[in-house]
């Protein structure tokens, strides 16, 4: 009899995806979500804040205060890049193992 051991050209086998993987996915995927929003809102913000320290000289520290905002939004991108790479990697991997397991 031969014994039921995988031959050297078998596919990998796939690992089950833990609950913990899958709540980290999408911890990840919200905090990219909530950055990214804010990094929009600081944009928006600064904008308008340049524009009324154009319109008025006596708002002239609106203009400093965009600039911080723009220090903000740059230090901010990073941030989403390293959350939001991983948090996607993540979930299409989830969804691949959810295809796997519903095509068997």
């Amino acid at each position: 009899m031969t014994d039921q051991q995988p031959g050297p050209y078998t596919p990998p086998q796939t690992r089950e995806i833990s609950v913990t993987y899958r709540r980290w996915a999408n911890i990840l995927v919200w905090a990219a979500a909530v950055i990214a929003v804010f990094v929009v809102a600081a944009s928006v913000t600064s904008v308008v804040f340049l524009v009324q320290a154009d319109a008025d000289s006596s708002n002239s520290a609106l203009g400093y205060l965009a600039i911080v905002l723009w220090v903000g939004i740059f230090a901010a991108i990073p941030v989403l890049l390293g959350v939001g790479i991983p948090g996607l990697v993540m979930k299409l991997r989830v969804r691949q193992q959810d295809r796997a397991s519903a095509g068997r």
